[in-house]
């Protein structure tokens, strides 16, 4: 699948407010600063299209984008684990967080971004953990590989994954990906791709139920 075009539709801070429609979305979350401007610019193509900032913590509301006029969406959540927010910031990006993932019924995958360059850090296991308890469909993006050789990334990758399979049965979907050399860009909008397409075939599958009950 190729993006052919994108455009930024709206911020808010409230899953009510965000646009009304039936197409897919695809919502991006991660830590502070882990690069997830970065790669929402690279899937893209448009360098300057999610704002990106040496200072973290800089993503405040949930952010829309419209891709390819409207077939899906594609989605920019606040970062979590900001130690330098207050208390009543931190609960309230929670509360906008968990109100999105867990209410938003357009949502079909989100992406969980972690910087390959660190070992598992409990605060993204707490999130996995969370989203797996809520049935939340999630896939894993390491992001930076560029910042270290191919074996070093592989190494921690399967570090990762060991981990994981301590309390997971399975492993989610794992993307390995560089902002700075489009490392990972094909791979994940083939996977995009290929669950737009599964949204659609449910889409006509309900329609074509619809219309037997109707005409019995």
């Amino acid at each position: 699948m190729e993006i052919k075009n994108a455009k930024y539709l709206i911020s808010n801070a409230d899953v009510r407010k965000c646009p009304e429609h039936d197409r897919p979305e695809y919502a991006f979350i991660g830590r502070s600063n882990v690069g997830k401007s970065s790669l929402i610019n690279m899937l893209t193509k448009q360098g300057k299209l999610a704002k990106t900032s040496q200072k973290p913590g800089k993503t405040l509301l949930i952010n829309h984008f419209e891709i390819n006029n409207g077939q899906w969406y594609l989605v920019d959540l606040p970062g979590y684990g900001y130690a330098q927010r207050g208390k009543d910031q931190r609960e309230r990006f929670q509360k906008m967080i968990e109100g999105y993932i867990l209410h938003r019924p357009q949502l079909v995958s989100l992406f969980v971004l972690i910087d390959i360059r660190h070992e598992p850090q409990k605060i993204d296991l707490a999130f996995l953990d969370w989203l797996g308890e809520n049935q939340v469909p999630f896939a894993i993006v390491f992001t930076k590989a560029d910042k270290l050789g191919p074996v070093a990334a592989e190494r921690n990758v399967e570090d990762y994954k060991k981990v994981l399979l301590k309390s997971w049965e399975e492993l989610p979907p794992i993307f390995i990906t560089s902002a700075e050399k489009s490392k990972g860009r094909e791979e994940l909008l083939d996977y995009i791709g290929m669950l737009n397409t599964e949204v659609a075939a449910n889409q006509r599958k309900e329609e074509e139920e619809e219309q037997t009950e109707t005409v019995s």
